[in-house]
């Protein structure tokens, strides 16, 4: 396997009234709707700004800003992502609002410093186990047409079987290909823990605290997507479910083998306890 990557909360469907100068629209609202129910093989450019929590973690090296991973905003000044997203010894920034990664003061978009990472006490990068941390953003970002939050989805709540749920992300467009300019988006329905646990698709490798999504050898996320979320609505709204984890390194779209994600019903404590402590 391999890691895919180059390296106070909103309630549902409630009044944010966290976003300064804003109105309030709640969470796992876009502005814009994403165009979905199409299945194309490597996913397809997002429609622009129809996943409006969806940020690029870059660094920076050599007096530029690269980017690395994805991740959701979730509330004004936090961001979540994937604990093997974050090396102590980087400077990062996040963006917001963004399309285009080539495209400088892309309209809509926003760069924000980052104040603390918090990356979970018993995250394990040998076994990808508790794959999830939190970014606190140096400033609260005002909500917008190209900024918005997704939505925490309830604690411990397991997808059915099939369930359908969208990737997004800059990552690789195909096995050993570039990365993405245009943020894409993929169809990848949750593969349920019985069947992604079996001795020929990830065994025991996947736990409970993560869900696994695709696995049809079409569509998977690949490197560069991770920390970004998988998102899957519920009565209308989006839900940030899982966090991009791993998945095969021979391949980004193998058979049986799903990409696999952090489960973030399993964290709603972690997370809650790490926002309003810090």
């Amino acid at each position: 396997m391999s890691l895919l990557c180059d390296g106070t909360v909103p309630a549902r469907g409630g009044q944010m009234g966290l976003f300064p100068g804003s109105t309030a629209y709640g969470c796992g609202q876009p502005a814009v709707p994403p165009l979905l129910g199409t299945r194309v093989v490597g996913g397809e450019d997002a429609r622009p700004h129809s996943w409006p929590w969806q940020i690029s973690l870059q660094y920076s090296r050599n007096n530029a800003w690269h980017h690395t991973c994805g991740g959701t905003l979730i509330a004004p000044n936090w961001v979540l992502t994937a604990a093997h997203c974050i090396s102590s010894s980087m400077t990062y920034r996040v963006v917001l609002g963004k399309q285009v990664l080539s495209q400088e003061d892309e309209p809509g978009s926003l760069a924000v410093g980052v104040e603390k990472m918090i990356v979970h006490e018993k995250w394990n990068s040998f076994l990808i186990i508790n794959d999830i941390a939190l970014i606190k953003l140096a400033q609260e970002v005002e909500e917008s047409e190209t900024i918005r939050p997704a939505c925490l989805p309830p604690a411990g709540l397991v997808l059915e079987n099939n369930y359908p749920c969208y990737v997004t992300g800059w990552g690789r467009l195909r096995t050993n290909g570039p990365l993405a300019d245009v943020l894409q988006q993929a169809l990848l329905p949750v593969v349920d823990h019985a069947t992604c646990s079996k001795r020929d698709w990830w065994g025991s490798t996947v736990r409970t605290t993560m869900v696994c999504a695709g696995g049809d050898g079409v569509v998977s996320g690949c490197n560069g997507d991770s920390g970004g979320p998988l998102n899957c609505q519920r009565n209308g709204l989006w839900d940030v479910d899982g966090i991009v984890s791993f998945g095969s390194g021979l391949s980004c779209n193998m058979i049986k083998k799903p990409t696999v994600f952090t489960r973030v019903s399993a964290y709603i404590d972690w997370i809650n306890e790490k926002m309003s402590t810090n």
